[in-house]
């Protein structure tokens, strides 16, 4: 495994207690895990930092919109930022939060988020982000749970948190809006004896008031970052200044030792939820290294009109945003004619064949890149050197689409909430790593654990079972439930609850899910995960849902249907319609089902992992109806009681 380096030696089981493969750190760390700099103590310290290095840097931007229209971006620099971060922790000390109270933060990307952040960093204030797509009930459960003192809202959230009164103002004490306040929403507020201020007047409050910053250690609790939860209440993960000072420590030494070294110069734009551990750490690290960041405008149909007017450097995503690059551009290659078209798929083929020979992205095709390819990475904005993807699996025949035609490393990396986002990714101009998510980011060891139910073997010549991690990125525990913490924590082990898979080269494949998993009437266990991934390679298929349970033999299946190429199908075979009338067809939902048998004989699936009966639904999956959580994952209890009488029709039709 040449991307690693054995640290200890695996076990074969004893006691009831599974096996385990080695422990492995990335070669990256062979001498030993990177060091934060000696100056650093607290996520305070990385922004402060920062000021006192970079202070004329531009650091947070957003677009000036006037007579309604959105035009360049208008930066503040790292010393102004410093100006009003003092000014706002100054309030919140005003309004009595001290060191070790909670602060929640509720809305969308933009300045305020990131100037609340630091200002509770400074005074030693445990942030509490809000997903802005969370509803009231999420909110309640948080705000109590947390027991957040003071809520700083995106002016469009009010609505949603004064549905949680009265039960909420048991801990709330102040309310503070990004914006304005109506007189409405004032006198609801008072009503219950909160203060509410607007953000102008939040500022003034503290403009005057001198509070001196308390001691902060590596120890300390810096934020309670709420999982989104595929079931249950959300989990409160608490998250230590250390976890996220050792985690820029090993992704700043991971990005040199692959020559792509960040620094002031680069730019970040920042729309995925910063409430979600994904984006947070990289903010941070943008700050670590004194680069700029800058805000979308919160509208997922001007993402890429933002993108072009920043000019990202570095630009991360979840698999559904990069699925509709690819979507969007397969459209536009198909409907370009027929020389355009075999241009372009001869120019892709060409450079996908010299990258799989060894050829760096840049020299694999540049005559290509700048007849053909350029003009993608300009609709980018043209300045972007890594492409991100991470807190789901992107689908590798999109990965190798874009790694080829985005003219910039495209890397996809894993990590959860409670090992403070990125463990793993997979390294620039190594083909090799499609489908993976590379090898262990230099601050982490990690094993394999058997898992005999699922047939999951740690110790076989291909490694396979849940994948563990030990190292000073990991959670300081789930807030206020020590009972969940001990089933995760076991000897300094994180048990993830993924299952993974080693490749040769020392890089881990995710493959399925050890709590996705039931057992269908005949006694055979199913993957469900694992299905998914494999049925999603499917063209047809934008995304599945599988469902079967201990009482039918069979499995049966909800698809999101590709629109473009349905709509192909019924046009080649005399479908009339709109896209709900295709989907509602009889002999389309038989061409989805030869497409989905196609994909299981060609990937050798059991007989009873063949899907019998399938629902096409023309609406993808959403948050809005709570079917995903807010990083795009199943909710699977939700999806079950949404379909319940699709699914019972499925079982009643193929009786």
């Amino acid at each position: 495994m040449k991307h690693l380096v054995e640290v200890e030696k695996g076990c074969e089981g004893v006691d009831d207690r599974p096996s385990v493969g080695p422990a492995y750190r990335s070669v990256f760390a062979a001498d030993g895990f990177p060091s934060p700099k000696a100056s650093l103590e607290s996520c305070w310290d990385i922004f402060r930092l920062s000021v006192e290095t970079n202070p004329k840097n531009r650091m947070l931007g957003r677009r000036q919109i006037v007579d309604g229209k959105a035009g360049e971006y208008v930066w503040m620099t790292y010393e102004e930022v410093y100006d009003i971060v003092i000014k706002v922790g100054a309030s919140m000390r005003s309004c009595g939060i001290s060191k070790g109270g909670r602060c929640g933060i509720y809305g969308a990307n933009c300045p305020e988020w990131i100037i609340s952040m630091e200002a509770c960093n400074a005074h030693g204030i445990y942030c509490v982000p809000l997903y802005d797509t969370l509803g009231s009930g999420a909110v309640e459960f948080i705000t109590c749970h947390a027991e957040i003192e003071i809520a700083i809202v995106e002016e469009k959230k009010i609505s949603e948190l004064l549905k949680t009164f009265p039960t909420t103002t048991r801990f709330l004490k102040t309310i503070v809006s990004f914006g304005k306040v109506t007189t409405e929403q004032r006198q609801e507020v008072e009503k219950y004896g909160l203060s509410f201020y607007t953000w102008d007047e939040f500022v003034l409050l503290g403009e005057n008031r001198q509070f001196d910053l308390p001691v902060k250690t590596k120890d300390d609790i810096c934020t309670i970052m709420y999982t989104s939860g595929t079931t249950g209440d959300p989990k409160g993960v608490m998250m230590s200044n250390e976890s996220i000072l050792a985690l820029i420590a090993g992704v700043d030494q991971h990005l040199e030792c692959i020559n792509e070294k960040m620094d002031s110069s680069d730019v970040y734009m920042s729309y995925l939820p910063l409430a979600h551990i994904f984006d947070r750490a990289l903010e941070e690290l943008f700050m670590y290294n004194g680069g700029s960041i800058g805000f979308w405008r919160g509208d997922v149909k001007l993402l890429f009109e933002d993108i072009k007017m920043l000019k990202p450097t570095f630009f991360c995503a979840v698999p559904r945003v990069l699925d509709r690059i690819y979507s969007g551009m397969q459209e536009k290659i198909s409907s370009g004619g027929f020389l355009k078209k075999t241009l372009f798929n001869f120019a892709f083929e060409f450079k996908l064949r010299n990258m799989k020979r060894g050829f760096k992205h840049e020299e694999a095709a540049p005559y290509f890149d700048k007849l053909i390819f350029s003009k993608i990475k300009e609709a980018m904005g043209g300045k972007i050197k890594l492409l991100l993807c991470g807190a789901a699996p992107l689908a590798p025949h999109v990965e190798e689409f874009l790694r080829v035609v985005m003219c910039c490393h495209v890397l996809q990396g894993y990590g959860l909430t409670e090992t403070c986002a990125g463990s793993f990714v997979n390294q620039p101009n190594d083909m090799a790593m499609l489908g993976t998510v590379g090898p262990p980011v230099p601050n982490i060891d990690v094993r394999l654990e058997s898992v005999p139910e699922m047939g999951y073997d740690a110790m076989s010549v291909s490694p396979r079972g849940e994948i563990c991690i030990r190292g000073k990125t990991l959670f300081s525990g789930y807030y206020k439930r020590e009972d969940l913490t001990k089933e995760v924590m076991i000897n300094g082990w994180f048990h993830t609850g993924d299952i993974g898979q080693w490749q040769p080269d020392g890089c881990l494949k995710i493959i399925d899910r050890r709590k996705n998993i039931f057992k269908l009437s005949q006694g055979e266990y199913v993957a469900v995960e694992n299905l998914e991934n494999i049925y999603g390679l499917a063209p047809t298929v934008d995304m599945i849902w599988i469902y079967g349970n201990s009482f039918k033999s069979y499995l049966v299946a909800v698809v999101n249907p590709n629109q473009e190429s349905l709509e192909k199908w019924a046009q080649q075979n005399g479908a009339k319609g709109d896209y709900s009338d295709i989907c509602a067809n009889s002999k389309a939902k038989e061409y989805i089902l030869e497409e989905l048998a196609k994909v299981a004989k060609s990937n050798k699936l059991k007989g009873f992992e063949y899907i019998k009966a399938v629902h096409l639904d023309p609406l993808p999956f959403d948050m809005e109806r709570n079917l995903l959580t807010p990083t795009f994952k199943k909710r699977r209890p939700q999806l079950l009681n949404y379909y319940q009488s699709i699914v019972d029709d499925l079982y009643a039709s193929t009786k």
